[in-house]
């Protein structure tokens, strides 16, 4: 039996591997991503209990001094929380540009296939009618010999 053979195979393997790699990259970003907000809701809920400790603190007698702590606290945990917003800007353009490169992989594979699956199709309906055509001929010598024993 004959067997189909792609021509442009090891170009497919090569953009299944780069597709592959441009995932990879989509990946890590996307845990660099899901890590920053993580630290940011930490972050958000460490300002939380800063405020509930700091609003019970206020009930008898107050210490100015560990409103100064809470204060001082809230202020350095909001500022990291900010330089967390910023690093997490950054990573959302990486992603957005991982991503775009992604697609772009994964539509250049898409395109080698279609033509595999074409050739495919052709390789088939040739060999189809290879088939037929043997079968015609022998069809053909079959009724002859019956002729001429006739």
């Amino acid at each position: 039996m004959a067997r189909f053979v792609f021509s442009l195979e090891p170009v497919l393997k090569a953009r299944r591997r780069s597709e592959e790699t441009f995932q990879r990259d989509v990946a890590g970003i996307e845990r660099e991503r899901i890590r920053l907000e993580e630290i940011l809701r930490g972050h958000q809920r460490n300002l939380v209990s800063n405020k509930d400790m700091l609003r019970d603190g206020l009930t008898g007698l107050i210490e100015v001094r560990d409103l100064r702590l809470h204060a001082n606290s809230s202020l350095q945990v909001m500022r990291r929380a900010q330089q967390i917003v910023l690093e997490l800007a950054g990573v959302y353009k990486r992603l957005e540009a991982a991503r775009t490169r992604l697609i772009e992989a994964a539509r250049r594979r898409r395109a080698i296939e279609f033509v595999r699956d074409r050739r495919y199709e052709q390789w088939k309906a040739a060999l189809n009618k290879a088939e037929t055509a043997a079968l015609d001929e022998l069809a053909v010598i079959a009724a002859a010999r019956k002729e001429s024993t006739l």
